[in-house]
């Protein structure tokens, strides 16, 4: 699946609307590099985010993701690469609200909702609700996954490294770089 480029720049331009409204100064370059991820399932508005990598080295990552309304980072976790054991990843909440799903006793009345024909991707449930100052840290090696609440969301991650195209996704459909037609 692709989006288009209509598609495209239209949730690049809503993304920086959001970190504007969240008052997150973005410099120039990084509104350039701003990333709009679909996961080449073409249902943006349901499944992907919308980020910029402020710092990616050897040591440390940190990036800030948008999430619209209801949208989904979807199932995933960082597996080891060469000697490194994973990524570990802190996010935290800096505006909105997030729920983020990560191993461990299943929420019984969990506040997400996923699309019904992706639903058997989604096996972890362990409900952590972050709103704007709250932070978790995902161990490397951890299905996870979250969801933007009713307004959408800001989320800062800090992590170790990040190599996003050894990330392992539960849905097989998924591909990491967008097809934009």
């Amino acid at each position: 699946m692709a989006i288009s480029r209509a598609e495209y720049e239209a949730a690049r331009n809503r993304a920086l609307e959001t970190y504007q409204r969240a008052a997150i100064t973005i410099t120039a370059a990084e509104k350039d590099a701003l990333e709009v991820a679909d996961f080449g399932l073409g249902e943006l508005e349901q499944i992907g985010v919308e980020l910029v990598t402020y710092i990616n080295t050897g040591h440390v990552c940190a990036k800030e993701v948008v999430l619209f309304p209801g949208q989904i980072c979807p199932q995933h976790r960082h597996p080891a690469v060469g000697d490194q054991p994973g990524k570990e990843e802190t996010f935290r909440c800096r505006w909105g609200k997030v729920y983020l799903y990560v191993e461990g006793p299943a929420t019984t009345q969990p506040q997400a909702t996923v699309p019904a024909h992706r639903r058997a991707h989604f096996t972890v449930w362990h409900e952590i609700i972050l709103e704007p100052g709250d932070q978790h840290t995902v161990p490397p090696n951890t299905l996870h996954w979250f969801q933007g609440g009713p307004e959408g969301a800001v989320l800062s991650e800090f992590s170790t490294p990040s190599t996003d195209s050894a990330d392992i996704f539960t849905d097989p459909d998924i591909t990491r770089q967008p097809v934009i037609y």
